[in-house]
């Protein structure tokens, strides 16, 4: 009984200490986002910019690069109508085409200019300029993105083999784990929104860009749910229903927003950050209060999560024209994921012998 009220001192101890310092780096966090302001890029403008752009729609050429796909006659006429009707089927379909190309490469050129000049880059389009590698445009980010997806493949197989093959089923052979399902569909969300993620940073316009945010906000719209679910101890059907209702409804209306009124990134930003500050608070909170023998995983989590999340709110210009803040993103949350799968995991060790010893 001794022994047992020391651990509980000790506990307590811990966390009265680790909490007020959790909080403040979570609210940093939140006040961080609340204060970051996205600056559009300037490089469009730019009259050296323009005029490049405006010569190579004619010529379709830049400097001593000429493209094939940009098709004119001898007298600098497009053949047989406009010169962005004259690509090739598979051109248009993946939006690499002449104008495309045009921009990047006036971009790259402009770009080389400044940086003799020692100015700083600027964004061309919203965007910062990036090199291609064998015509992907941000080669490390979709590396990454792999990654990221390859990671969540695993902690999902992994999870799977445990409460089905390694832990002791029902006799219906149902996991006695109640949150079983739950964590299948965020593996499914995981794993599409890094596909989509990868997608997305090899080839950059409207179509993947929609499906990427959406995938984006789909994962973490769920991610928080399943924390509201498992912080609370949510196991009754209906109850759950009564807490998924409202937060299903909010994530499906900024997906349909985003997709068929405005692509808002700015607004797409802001609650994607809402959700997650919201999302590691929960599990913070919980961490403080609960017991369990994976906590310390969680804790790394949430405090790497809050790190993390701070390559998103300032971003700089890719270094080298490869790696930037977002980039650095998609590497921290690798080792992030491993971890989570890895409580996740704990998690469903530790309910199942808590059932198993109430059956027994």
């Amino acid at each position: 009984m001794r022994s047992s009220q020391i651990l509980d001192a000790l506990s307590l101890r811990i966390f009265m200490t680790l909490m007020p310092r959790v909080h403040c780096l979570l609210f940093l966090a939140a006040f961080l986002c609340l204060v970051a302001v996205f600056v559009a890029g300037d490089g469009e403008t730019d009259p050296l910019y323009k005029d490049c752009v405006d010569q190579c729609k004619k010529s379709g050429c830049v400097g001593n690069r000429c493209f094939q796909h940009c098709k004119f006659s001898s007298d600098g006429k497009p053949i047989d109508g406009p010169w962005y009707t004259n690509e090739p089927l598979y051109l248009r379909w993946k939006q690499w085409d002449c104008q495309t190309d045009c921009w990047y490469h006036c971009m790259q050129s402009r770009e080389e200019e400044r940086m003799k000049l020692g100015d700083k880059p600027v964004k061309y389009h919203g965007k910062w300029p990036f090199r291609r590698v064998y015509g992907i445009q941000e080669p490390v980010a979709v590396a990454l993105s792999a990654l990221n997806l390859a990671m969540q493949f695993h902690g999902w197989v992994s999870f799977f083999i445990l409460v089905y093959y390694k832990l002791p089923l029902r006799p219906d052979k149902k996991t006695y784990y109640e949150y079983t399902g739950l964590w299948h569909i965020y593996g499914v969300l995981s794993m599409n929104s890094w596909f989509w993620s990868a997608i997305f940073h090899s080839r950059d316009v409207e179509f993947t860009e929609k499906l990427d945010h959406s995938s984006a906000v789909a994962l973490l719209g769920f991610s928080l749910l399943l924390a509201l679910l498992r912080a609370f101890n949510v196991r009754d059907e209906a109850a759950r229903i009564m807490v998924a209702a409202p937060l299903i409804a909010f994530v499906t209306t900024h997906i349909l927003y985003l997709n068929f009124y405005k692509l808002d990134y700015g607004l797409h930003m802001k609650v994607c950050m809402a959700i997650a500050i919201t999302h590691l608070l929960i599990w913070a909170i919980w961490a403080g209060v609960s017991r369990h023998p994976g906590l310390w995983k969680l804790w790394l989590v949430v405090v790497g999560g809050n790190l993390a999340m701070l390559f998103e709110i300032y971003e700089f210009p890719p270094y080298m024209g490869y790696v930037d803040a977002h980039a650095l993103w998609h590497a921290t949350t690798i080792p992030i994921t491993y971890l989570w799968w890895s409580f996740v995991r704990d998690d469903a060790e530790f309910r199942t012998s808590t059932l198993l010893k109430k059956v027994i």
